[in-house]
């Protein structure tokens, strides 16, 4: 098995290809081990010391590490808990835990929203994915999209300027309703 790294815009992040399918469908965020507990491959990747984030997406994994620690420390050990996952034949999460990815939204902006995710879905999201992150509707209130950023965007240096300059122009080009984009936590 050949896993290949890629660099992402953030430092703190590497994303790693096995060269198979990770996850079938959706992606899962693991912000911290704590809530890793069904996810076998998660939990092995946070075994190795330094690891501080996992995102699993469908063909790809995305690991953060902590300030203080190399990349070169910790990648070997990275790259064996990943391919020891795969030779195990254990699923990436036990049970259905993957995420779909977009909050639900009713009430009377339901178009809009609607015309929101789309948008998220087919020029966002695929742009990101190859960053090794996800982009994520959280809401819409008075003309303000809430969105959620995962694996490699969240914490990334150059995450408000792809919000601010790149995600709300586009939304606001499409959508005059939108008039601001804004991040929130998980």
């Amino acid at each position: 098995m050949f896993i290949q790294t890629e660099s992402t815009p953030n430092p703190a992040t590497l994303k790693f290809l096995p060269g198979q399918a990770v996850l079938g469908t959706g992606t899962a965020d693991f912000p911290q081990a704590a809530g890793a507990e069904k996810s076998p491959l998660a939990r092995r990747i946070f075994a190795v010391d330094g690891v501080t984030g996992v995102f699993l997406g469908t063909d790809f994994v995305t690991v953060t590490k902590a300030e203080a620690v190399m990349w070169d420390h910790i990648k070997p050990a990275i790259l064996g808990a990943i391919m020891e996952h795969f030779q195990s034949g254990q699923p990436a999460i036990e049970g259905d835990q993957a995420q779909s990815g977009h909050a639900s939204h009713d009430g009377p902006d339901a178009d809009i929203v609607k015309q929101i995710k789309e948008l998220l879905d087919t020029r966002v999201r695929p742009a990101v994915a190859q960053d090794g992150g996800d982009i994520t509707f959280h809401g819409f209130d008075r003309g303000i999209v809430y969105l959620h950023m995962q694996g490699a965007c969240a914490g990334c240096p150059s995450s408000t300027l792809t919000l601010k300059m790149g995600i709300e122009n586009l939304l606001r080009h499409y959508i005059p309703e939108v008039v601001e984009v804004r991040p929130v936590a998980a």
